[in-house]
């Protein structure tokens, strides 16, 4: 199962880890995706979008109206929440579409005290 992790790392811990698979020629066998705030990352991942990358996991490549076919929803709502997971890193633009390349996303950040 190909799975994608969504976490909350700065930038200066994103850029160790980096460094550290960097050094060791160990990459990591799971793909991340770093927000700089868990509040960013739920500015990203709003419910429809949420919605959307569960019928578009493991699908392969898919076209926007056929998301939106999936989603039930209209085709221009769903294109704006395809250009905002596009510009996050989430989906990528494929031929004849977008494509989710994962079978599932884990979600990993940490509340803590203020």
């Amino acid at each position: 199962m190909k799975t994608v992790i969504l976490e909350v790392a700065s930038l200066d811990d994103s850029l160790a880890a980096f460094s550290r698979a960097w050094k060791t020629g160990k990459a990591e066998s799971q793909a991340r995706i770093s927000f700089a705030s868990p509040e960013l990352l739920w500015a990203v991942l709003t419910a429809k979008r949420w919605e959307l990358l569960k019928v578009l996991a493991g699908a392969g490549v898919v076209s926007i109206r056929e998301a939106a076919r999936r989603v039930g929803r209209d085709v221009k709502a769903v294109h704006g929440d395809v250009t905002a997971l596009v510009n996050a890193g989430v989906l990528r633009r494929a031929d004849g579409g977008i494509e989710f390349p994962y079978d599932a996303v884990h979600v990993d950040f940490m509340l803590k005290a203020a």
